[in-house]
């Protein structure tokens, strides 16, 4: 498939037009390594798969962001197939009030990335993942940040092989959904960072 990737002020309801839904066949069991840091995911199968879609949850969605948050200094991304937009990757960056940026400027949170169902395994979504690489390093950023859940496991696999590096989980962040962890990856955009020496890679089995 040849993916053209473009720079656009797309709007939120563009966005949420494409699905970001995914059936969940088996979840990450996560556990410290026991030896130089880092994590442990060992896939455990699921006797029964179920949907999940973060767009219906209360609160959450593209057209529901500029209720919570500054855009302005946002992008936004798109990806596109024969004419037809098949993908999105939206980056935050430099916004106070969101805390996934630590207070950083120079760190950009890889804050959604979505592809089409019938796009999906055709590399949308790596060839979006290298244009988002490509936007952060223009504004000077030096570790990009992506959240995941020990649910989506096929998002923590493209991650994971794309060079980042799980820094930190919390079991506790969704209190209204008790069997989903939050997965923190960082990918180093200029050298070798000090979370990343910390952290060491985890282990995907």
């Amino acid at each position: 498939m040849d993916v053209e990737i473009t720079e656009e002020t797309a709007s939120l309801a563009e966005i949420a037009r494409i699905p970001i839904s995914f059936e969940v066949r088996s979840v990450l069991d996560v556990a410290g390594a026991d030896e130089g840091g880092g994590f442990v995911l060992t896939e455990r199968r699921l006797a029964v798969p179920y949907v999940k879609d973060y767009d219906a949850i209360r609160g959450e969605g593209p057209t529901r962001w500029t209720r919570r948050f500054d855009l302005s200094s946002w992008g936004f991304l798109s990806a596109r197939a024969d004419g037809r937009r098949v993908g999105a990757a939206v980056i935050a960056f430099d916004t106070p009030g969101v805390t996934m940026l630590e207070g950083r400027r120079d760190l950009a949170v890889l804050w959604d990335l979505r592809v089409a169902p019938e796009a999906r395994g055709h590399g949308v979504g790596a060839a979006l993942f290298r244009a988002v690489e490509a936007w952060a390093r223009a504004r000077g950023c030096t570790q990009l940040k992506i959240e995941t859940q020990n649910i989506n496991v096929p998002a923590c696999r493209f991650y994971a092989a794309r060079g980042c590096v799980l820094g930190a989980i919390d079991r506790s962040a969704y209190p209204g959904l008790p069997d989903e962890i939050q997965l923190l990856w960082y990918k180093d955009l200029a050298g070798v960072s000090a979370r990343a020496q910390l952290s060491g890679p985890a282990e995907l089995r």
